[in-house]
């Protein structure tokens, strides 16, 4: 007989072994999660673990993948839009706010466990990780060189300014504090571009 490949609300067993490996890191840490507690917390057992995602590690580098690949289609949109400059980086600097507090988890058990990842598993995130910085930086320069925004700052500096307030989300932002993630965003967007006018 086949292994269901869904469980009774029709949810794909990778999407259950993330949510449950996600919650568990979260809740323990990465290294004090065993591989039989993730596919008991879903339901599976390891032999469906390995054949979706190879090993823990494989499921740690997941974790964070799928938010950067979010993020990357999002930001791509964003910069190929028929809009003013300072309104795409606008809308992508408020974006990666919003979707880095969506998946605070994810951001939290990266940032903590990123040291488990093998060199090569490591180099790989690192990759995805430039690509959408630079792809949020041409955005900067783009306004730079057309007159829109300041030289003052270089584009490098200006991305990780930005950059080093989302990478920390996770350790300083509460849902039950007093802005909501669109409230922050649209804020932490508008010194963005506070800094950048000429």
């Amino acid at each position: 007989m086949a292994a269901r490949t869904t469980d009774g609300n029709g949810v794909p067993v990778p999407q259950r072994l993330l949510a449950a490996a996600t919650r568990l890191f979260a809740e323990r840490g990465y290294d004090r999660t065993s591989v039989q507690e993730i596919v008991e917390a879903a339901g599976v057992t390891k032999g469906a673990l390995y054949h979706y995602f190879g090993s823990k590690e494989d499921l740690l580098q997941e974790v964070y993948s799928r938010v950067l690949r979010l993020q990357q289609e999002r930001l791509d949109a964003f910069a190929d839009a028929d809009a003013p400059v300072e309104e795409r980086l606008r809308e992508a600097a408020a974006d990666v706010v919003v979707t880095t507090i969506d998946n605070l988890d994810d951001a939290s058990i990266f940032f903590r466990s990123m040291h488990h990842l093998s060199p090569e598993k490591n180099k790989q995130v690192r990759l995805e990780r430039r690509r959408y910085h630079e792809r949020f930086r041409a955005l900067v320069e783009e306004g730079q060189r057309t007159g829109v925004f300041s030289t003052a700052t270089s584009a490098d500096l200006v991305v990780d300014y930005h950059f080093g307030s989302v990478h920390h989300l996770s350790t300083w932002y509460r849902p039950d504090g007093p802005l909501t993630p669109r409230e922050l965003a649209e804020q932490l967007a508008d010194l963005l571009l506070r800094a950048l006018r000429p």
